[in-house]
């Protein structure tokens, strides 16, 4: 069963523009970068997201949303626990990051 994982980003409010715009585009990245180990081919079946423009006003301090969807569960778990391209990623992300919200769902 195919599974979406958002994520969502705010930065603490010392990052630069030129930080945030280098995980904004490491993050969509990782559509071709995470390989599944055996068969080093891409696994992430798509990867969407961007600069929030809501005119509600209820993001919370929350400044970009991404969608990354999978096939299944186990896509999903090894890019989670396992994927080195997206631990380096996390590993970048951390220092500047003031708050994360990620939310997974089946379809």
């Amino acid at each position: 069963m195919p599974v979406n994982h958002l994520v969502l980003f705010q930065f603490k409010a010392e990052v630069s523009t030129e930080s945030v715009d280098k995980i904004y585009t490491g993050m969509l990245s990782l559509k071709d970068a995470c390989l599944r180990d055996g068969t080093q081919k891409p696994y992430i079946k798509s990867l969407t997201g961007g600069k929030d423009n809501s005119p509600e006003g209820q993001q919370n301090g929350i400044q970009y949303a991404f969608v990354v969807e999978f096939d299944n569960e186990d896509d999903r778990n090894f890019y989670v626990h396992e994927d080195k391209a997206h631990k380096a990623f996390v590993a970048k992300l951390m220092p500047i990051l003031e708050k994360a919200v990620v939310v997974d769902y089946s379809f």
